[in-house]
C-alpha cells in the first residue's frame, strides 16, 4: 500500500456527489395563482358560482332598489318602501320557485317545456284583448292582476323559447336530424317569429331583441352553418331596421348614442344623459348609500332601467365594477355548464339561459353608458319588477340543477360528510385527512363522462 510521506497510509477522501438542482421556491404570486387555478378547477365550481352568483345579485340588487325607489313612491303618494316592499315579495316568491327548479329532475324540465310555451303564448295573446292588456309607457305588454299588481307575460316567453328549444333540439340530436338545414329551423325558428310578432304587437323592441339573441344563441348550440346564420342574422337585422325606420320614438332612442346634451339633433335625450352624469358624479367609491341626487327627480326610470346608473352614483366604480364582475361569473358559469355536459338538453338550455341572462345585462348597461339605445330591459335579478324576476330566478334554478347534475359535482357532493347528524355505526368516526379533488376524481370513474379537463 503506498505511504504518505509521514509514513501513514492516505486518508480516502469520499468523491463528490453531483450538485442537485433544487427547484427555486415560488414567489406569492405564482403560489396565489397556482391554488386559485385549482380552486377554478373543482367539480362544484360551476354550482357555487352560480348560487353565490345569483343571491349576491339578487341581494344587492333589493337594496338599490329601496335606495332608488324611495323618491319615486313619496312623489307617488306611496310609501317609501312600497316598491321595496314589492320586489322583496317577489324574490321570496322566486326562491322558492328557484329551490324547486335546482330539484327538478331533467326529465320533469323536458316535460314542462310544452305547457309553459302554451302558456306563454295564451298569456301573450290575451295581451291584446280590449280591457285585459294594459299600456305601460306606450307598451301594451301588461295584464294587470288586481291593484298594484301586473304581469308581463313576454317575460315568461324567454323562458318558454329556452326550454321548448332546447327538448326540441336535443331529441332531433338524438335522431341525427340536425345536420339538415331544414330540420335546424323547422319549427324553431316560426314558433319564435310568433313569439317575436306578439311581443312587436305591443311595441316592445326591448324583449324582442333578447328573445332574438336567445335564438341566435341556440342556432349556434345547435352547429347552424355560417351561411344558414348569416342568412337568419340578415333577415332579422332587415326586420329591425325596417320596425326602427318607422318608429320616430326608436329613431329618437337611436340618436341619443353618445350623447352629452340633453336635446341632441332634436331627439329627447334627457334619460341617457342624466345617467351619465350619474355614474360621473359617483367617482371611484360613491357618494354613499342613498346619497344619490339624480334620483330626485331628474333620472327617469331610476329603480328599474336605470338602476345601475344610481349604483354608479351611491357605490361609485367600485360598486359597478362588483356587478359587472357577479354578472361575468355568472356568465362564465353557464358556459362551464354548457360544455362540461353529454346530455344534448342540457347543453342547449344552459346555453340559452346563459345567453338570454348576458345578452339582457349587456343590453341594459350598455344603454345606461351610453353605448347602445334604451331599449327598455331591465337588469337581471337587479332591477325592480317582478315579471322580469321570477322567470329569471327559475331559469337560475335550472343552472343550478343542471350544475348539481355533472358526475363529478354528483361525486363531490355525495363524499361531504355531515356537519350534523348521526354518528357512523360503532360510533367512530375516522380521521379525515386533506382533502384532494384529484384523489377524489380517481374514486369517481364517471367524472370523465362529462367532459372534464
Amino acid at each position: 500500500m503506498p505511504t504518505s510521506r509521514t509514513g501513514r497510509p492516505p486518508v480516502q477522501r469520499a468523491s463528490r456527489r453531483p450538485a442537485v438542482s433544487r427547484p427555486l421556491p415560488e414567489n406569492p404570486v405564482q403560489r396565489l395563482y397556482t391554488r386559485a387555478r385549482k380552486a377554478w378547477d373543482r367539480p362544484l365550481t360551476a354550482y357555487y358560482l352560480i348560487l353565490g352568483g345569483s343571491l349576491l345579485i339578487t341581494v344587492l340588487g333589493l337594496v338599490m332598489v329601496y335606495s332608488a325607489s324611495q323618491i319615486t313612491a313619496l312623489q307617488m303618494s306611496l310609501p317609501g318602501s312600497f316598491f321595496f316592499r314589492k320586489q322583496f315579495l317577489a324574490a321570496v316568491i322566486g326562491t322558492v320557485l328557484l329551490l324547486i327548479a335546482s330539484r327538478m329532475p331533467v326529465k320533469l324540465h323536458r316535460a314542462l317545456a310544452y305547457p309553459i310555451l302554451a302558456g306563454a303564448v295564451f298569456l301573450m295573446a290575451l295581451v291584446q284583448v280590449p280591457g285585459i292588456g294594459m299600456s305601460v309607457n306606450g307598451n301594451q305588454n301588461w295584464i294587470s292582476l288586481g291593484g298594484s299588481f301586473q304581469i308581463q307575460p313576454s317575460e315568461f316567453g324567454k323562458l318558454a323559447l329556452v326550454l321548448w328549444a332546447a327538448d326540441l333540439l336535443a331529441r332531433k340530436q338524438d335522431k341525427k336530424l340536425l345536420t339538415q338545414w331544414k330540420h335546424m329551423l323547422v319549427p324553431l325558428v316560426p314558433v319564435a317569429f310568433l313569439l317575436l310578432g306578439l311581443i312587436m304587437l305591443g311595441g316592445d323592441m326591448g324583449t324582442a331583441i333578447i328573445l332574438t339573441a336567445i335564438l341566435f344563441g341556440l342556432l349556434w348550440l345547435a352547429g347552424a352553418p355560417t351561411r344558414l346564420f348569416v342568412g337568419v342574422l340578415s333577415i332579422a337585422g332587415l326586420i329591425g331596421m325596417i320596425l326602427i325606420k318607422t318608429s320616430p320614438n326608436r329613431m329618437a332612442r337611436l340618436a341619443c348614442i353618445g350623447a352629452t346634451e340633453p336635446k341632441a339633433g332634436g331627439a329627447d335625450c334627457w334619460q341617457a344623459v342624466h345617467g351619465i352624469y350619474a355614474l360621473a358624479s359617483g367617482g371611484i367609491f360613491g357618494s354613499g348609500l342613498g346619497a344619490s341626487v339624480e334620483k330626485w327627480g331628474q333620472l327617469p326610470e331610476a329603480h328599474t332601467d336605470f338602476i345601475f346608473a344610481v349604483t354608479g352614483e351611491e357605490l361609485g366604480l367600485a360598486g359597478t365594477l362588483s356587478v359587472l364582475a357577479l354578472f361575468a361569473a355568472l356568465g362564465y358559469a353557464g358556459i362551464r355548464v354548457a360544455g362540461r355536459t353529454e346530455d344534448p338538453f342540457v347543453r342547449y338550455a344552459a346555453g340559452g339561459v346563459t345567453t338570454w341572462i348576458t345578452a339582457q345585462a349587456v343590453i341594459n348597461i350598455g344603454a345606461v353608458l351610453g353605448l347602445l339605445p334604451i331599449a327598455g330591459v331591465p337588469l337581471p335579478l337587479f332591477s325592480y319588477g317582478g315579471s322580469a324576476l321570477l322567470p329569471t330566478m327559475f331559469a337560475i334554478g335550472l343552472l343550478i340543477a343542471f350544475a348539481r347534475d355533472d358526475p363529478a359535482a354528483r361525486a363531490a357532493l355525495s363524499m361531504r360528510q355531515p356537519r350534523f347528524g348521526r354518528k357512523r355505526a360503532g360510533g367512530a368516526v375516522p380521521a379525515r385527512g386533506p382533502r384532494r379533488w384529484n384523489t377524489m376524481r380517481r374514486r369517481a370513474p364517471s367524472a370523465r363522462s362529462s367532459g372534464e379537463r
